[in-house]
């Protein structure tokens, strides 16, 4: 039986792709989960478009997430918390504050993009990754000050 993959599948191949499989393996595995579609003509062109519309919105994405990226490469954020002796912070800066600061200065970054392995918990310059995309990573500045 031939089947076209709508998704990766690990053991066959990579979504798109027309490959051979057994016909109880395709019957009630692939086609019922929606893996798969048979292989006939009419398919063949809806997976076509399927993955004409995957590219140009991957693509858009790619391009939104790479503006964005220019914008929060430049912007420079100053965060004001409690500090403590010797310049150490009375609890810490988190993602979700980074997200706040980023969202007061006018542009909306969820939380999740952000990858601070570590709570920041001193006074000073950091630099914060963030990932806008599987193929967009920024750092940004932070500047954490004594409130």
């Amino acid at each position: 039986m031939e089947v076209i993959l709508r998704e990766d599948v690990a053991s066959l191949g990579k979504a798109g792709q027309l490959v051979k499989v057994k016909a109880g393996y395709g019957r009630n595995f692939l086609l019922p989960n929606g893996l798969a579609y048979e292989a006939t003509e009419g398919n063949k062109k809806r997976i076509a478009a399927e993955q004409k519309s995957k590219t140009t919105r991957a693509l858009a994405d790619r391009t939104e997430a790479q503006e964005l990226g220019a914008k929060l490469a430049a912007l420079s954020l100053s965060i004001a918390h409690k500090v403590g002796d010797e310049g150490r912070l009375f609890g810490s800066i988190t993602s979700q504050d980074i997200a706040d600061a980023v969202k007061a200065k006018g542009f909306d970054l969820d939380k999740r993009r952000i990858e601070l392995e570590h709570p920041i918990k001193i006074v000073g310059f950091h630099s914060v990754p963030v990932k806008l995309h599987a193929d967009v990573h920024v750092e940004l500045k932070v500047n954490v000050v004594a409130e």
